[in-house]
C-alpha cells in the first residue's frame, strides 16, 4: 500500500506502527551508485568487496552471480531498513526512505544515527534534512567528486 505523506503523517502521529521497506526504484538507485561486480576487489579503503557493495565475509579471488548479488543486497538492506524504522520519528515519503536507505548504505547507521540530518528530520525540517545530504562527501578529509554526485542525487530524490 502507498500511503500519501499526509496518511503516513496521520498514522505516524497516532501511533500506528508503519514499517516502510525500500522500493524496487530505490534498490536501482543504489545499484546505479554503487555498481556491481561479480568478482571481488578492494574499495577505496582496501575492504574485501563483492557485488553491490557487500563486504560480509568477502575473499580475494571470490566469484557470484548476478542472483547472488541481488540476495546479498537484499540481506545488506535489511539492517538499513531496521535503523531507518526505528530512528525516523516523522512522517516521510518513499522517496525520501528511498534517499536515506541509499545514504545510511553508503555511509553506515551509524552515521545516519549521530547526524544532524536525522535531528532536523526528526524535527520536521524537511528541508533543512535535505540541505545536509551534500555535506557527507569527503572521505580522510578530501572532498571526492562523486560522493558528491551522490549526495546531490539523494537530496534530489529526498526533494521529489
Amino acid at each position: 500500500m502507498i500511503y500519501s505523506r499526509e496518511e503516513i503523517i496521520y498514522l505516524s502521529n497516532n501511533d500506528e506502527e508503519i514499517k516502510m521497506v525500500i522500493s524496487a526504484n530505490g534498490i536501482e538507485f543504489i545499484k546505479q551508485w554503487e555498481g556491481c561486480r561479480l568478482t571481488s576487489y578492494q574499495d577505496g579503503g582496501g575492504v574485501w568487496t563483492i557485488g553491490t557493495g557487500h563486504t560480509k565475509g568477502v575473499k580475494q579471488g571470490q566469484v557470484i552471480t548476478q542472483e547472488q548479488a541481488d540476495g546479498f543486497l537484499a540481506e545488506d538492506l535489511q539492517p538499513v531498513e531496521e535503523t531507518l524504522n526505528s530512528y525516523v520519528t516523522v512522517g516521510i515519503t518513499q522517496n525520501q526512505y528511498d534517499a536515506l536507505c541509499s545514504f545510511t548504505f553508503n555511509l553506515g547507521s551509524a552515521a545516519l544515527e549521530g547526524s544532524t540530518l536525522l535531528t532536523l528530520l526528526n524535527q520536521g525540517n524537511y528541508q533543512g534534512a535535505a540541505d545536509e545530504f551534500p555535506k557527507w562527501c569527503h572521505d580522510n578529509g578530501q572532498l571526492v567528486q562523486g560522493l558528491l554526485n551522490r549526495r546531490n542525487a539523494e537530496r534530489a530524490l529526498f526533494l521529489s
